[in-house]
């Protein structure tokens, strides 16, 4: 299969993966704690970076560079879902208290405070609303990005 497909379909898998978020907030009433959001930001950023690759369809260094940046974006997708699966396996008496909403955080915090006061997770992150196959969202989310960083590595191996 060409880097190009391959890009082209994964890009049409996030696309996907982000419509049904959207669908699941405002249809189905499911609405995104903060460490969901920052998921769905590093989703759009591979997505992004999906995009210019195939758009661009580079040769040499270029496929080097773009897999770079797809590769960070599913690594921090990782980290985030990877977070949020921890919080949710949590015991509840260690669960953190919910905390306030991430446009407050972000209105009266520095970003870079905010971030880390968003992957330090609340209440909210931990609460498992959503299941299929016997998987939250969360896990779902973290098989998702694992397997989108390995089509990033294949891809960039397999540079025809």
């Amino acid at each position: 299969m060409s880097r190009r497909l391959l890009n082209g379909l994964t890009l049409l898998a996030i696309i996907g993966i982000l419509c049904f978020a959207l669908y699941l907030q405002y249809f189905k009433g499911e609405d995104p704690c903060p460490l969901c959001i920052f998921q769905r930001v590093a989703y759009l950023l591979l997505g992004i970076f999906l995009l210019l690759d195939w758009l661009h369809n580079p040769k040499k260094w270029g496929v080097y560079i773009y897999s770079l940046f797809q590769g960070m974006s599913a690594l921090a997708g990782i980290v985030l879902a990877g977070r949020q699966v921890w919080l949710q396996h949590l015991p509840p008496e260690l669960v953190p208290s919910c905390g306030p909403g991430l446009s407050y955080i972000l209105a009266t915090h520095p970003l870079l405070k905010a971030f880390s006061i968003v992957l330090q997770g609340s209440g909210d992150c931990a609460v498992v609303s959503w299941r299929y196959l016997n998987l939250s969202l969360a896990q779902w989310s973290l098989c998702l990005f694992i397997t989108f960083f390995f089509l990033t590595l294949i891809n960039t191996l397999n540079r025809r």
